[in-house]
């Protein structure tokens, strides 16, 4: 990839304005004549387009998926083939790296920076599930307690599966649910969120180039209402979703009404709390990464530190040192840290909370206002990267998910103080402890409320289960834990005799 910024119009882009949904193994019209336009939001033009998908889009889709869950085509994939078709998966996704990730950037935004490793941690994902194909083959036999029998115990795949993605990780948030659903047996019909629908019709070519069966991956483009379709489409029978927590509630209510198991990864308001006797280079040399990675569009960052009162200022300085100095422009310049927001919607939620602070008393520190880019980029979605000192919990940056690129600063007084602090609130995904002695702050991580903490870093490992508490969520995913939500149980008794 170049090392300076690319040119809009003379990028290698596989689709821009397409009329089709892959179903059955194809690239099929849509039977409806309405569409959505995909926007770059550096410069707020409109670039790409596709099909609105019709309740009879998805039900073509999930027919396609029902018919291959009972094929003998793809119940005669052992669990080893299974993972050796996730490995050519992986391969082909590579091979579609630079075509990810331009496609991908002009989507949402997201900086090269970001997303030129997309096409690598996608194969990752695929690698790491194709290792747990031993746990689908070993024979599982439980004796009776008394002795009186025992039990075989067989996993079967649960069945056709509606996965829906957002649009900050279009492709990762995707493969997360796909790579365990194929693993397991199951067969999927995927959608994207609108905003970006275009870079996953690369990872369908993948998938299609490296044998999956007609029928098993199938992929609809729509708005919201579309999700909902396919949620409660009587031949679909387990739902994973990543997005809002309102939508989640939404979905879960579905999935309750229809006894239809569910997977949700929701909002965050995460907590970094930093102990006294944090090594504050560590924590500038780590910030951006955990706290504000993706422009601030991440669910897990910690956008919420939480400061010893003895050290605030010294805190605060050097996290707005740390934010004002990172580089803020177009986002297929390798050197930009911070893009624009992802969509117009996103760009209006974001500086609504942004006046929220100043009307509420936080000083920003640095930032505050949306940002005035010139030329082509100008009229884009771009926020200056902000910090909020003097911040208090009740205040709305403090409670609520800004998904942009702010960061509070509250001050605490005492460690139980702090932890309290970082407990206090309705979301439980991710968080962090910063401190020199790693024993004492593991100590502290264990007493926070949440899905999963960071000890002076953070990053997602596949091989541990990923998932919120609260309103962050249900289940998880990553981790054989990830592989069995897309089980269904049998249990086959004998006698002894």
């Amino acid at each position: 990839m170049s090392t300076t910024t690319m040119t809009r119009d003379s990028l290698t882009i596989p689709y821009r304005h397409v009329d089709t949904h892959f179903i059955n193994g194809d690239w099929v019209a849509s039977t409806g004549s309405n569409r959505i336009e995909v926007t770059d939001p550096a410069t707020a033009k409109v670039w790409g387009s596709v099909p609105e998908g019709t309740e009879d889009d998805v039900d073509a889709a999930v027919g396609a998926a029902h018919r291959a869950l009972h094929s003998s085509a793809w119940k005669a994939f052992t669990p080893a083939d299974r993972a050796a078709l996730l490995l050519r998966i992986a391969d082909e996704v590579e091979a579609r790296a630079t075509e990810l990730s331009l496609t991908n950037t002009l989507e949402n935004g997201s900086p090269v920076s970001e997303t030129s490793g997309a096409a690598a941690n996608a194969a990752s994902i695929f690698r790491y599930f194709a290792s747990l194909a031993p746990l689908l083959e070993n024979e599982d036999l439980r004796p009776f307690p008394n002795g009186a029998g025992q039990s075989l115990v067989r996993r079967d795949p649960v069945g056709v599966c509606a996965l829906i993605a957002p649009w900050n990780f279009p492709i990762n948030l995707m493969v997360i649910k796909l790579a365990p659903a194929l693993l397991a047996g199951c067969t999927v019909v995927m959608k994207p969120a609108s905003p970006t629908p275009l870079s996953f019709r690369i990872i369908m070519d993948a998938l299609a180039a490296a044998g999956v069966p007609a029928g098993v991956a199938n992929l609809v483009t729509g708005p919201g209402r579309l999700g909902d379709t396919l949620v409660r489409h009587r031949l679909v029978s387990k739902v994973a979703f990543t997005g809002s927590t309102p939508v989640g509630r939404k979905i879960a209510g579905a999935c309750g009404e229809l006894l239809r198991p569910v997977t949700l990864e929701l909002g965050g308001k995460s907590s970094a709390l930093i102990l006294p006797d944090a090594d504050l280079e560590v924590l500038g040399s780590r910030l951006i990464r955990s706290c504000m990675r993706n422009t601030g569009q991440t669910c897990y960052i910690s956008t919420r530190i939480l400061a010893p009162a003895r050290r605030y200022d010294q805190v605060v300085d050097v996290i707005s040192s740390t934010i004002s100095a990172a580089s803020q422009g177009d986002p297929l310049d390798p050197a930009t840290v911070f893009g624009p927001s992802a969509n117009r919607s996103q760009y209006n939620s974001v500086l609504e909370h942004v006046q929220s602070g100043h009307a509420q008393g936080a000083r920003a520190v640095t930032g505050g206002a949306k940002a005035q880019l010139q030329g082509e980029l100008a009229d884009g979605f771009f926020i200056q990267p902000t910090v909020f000192a003097d911040v208090e919990p009740e205040m709305r940056i403090s409670r609520e998910e800004i998904f942009g690129p702010v960061i509070t600063v509250l001050k605490y007084e005492s460690e139980p103080q702090g932890i309290e602090l970082a407990n206090n609130t309705e979301f439980g995904l991710g968080g962090l402890v910063f401190g020199a002695d790693e024993e004492h702050a593991l100590r502290v991580a264990e007493q926070l409320d949440t899905g999963s903490v960071g000890l002076n870093f953070f990053a997602s490992n596949h091989a541990a289960p990923f998932g919120g508490r609260h309103d962050s969520g249900l289940g998880t995913e990553y981790g054989p834990e990830g592989l069995a939500a897309y089980l269904s149980y049998k249990s086959i008794h004998r006698q002894v005799r």
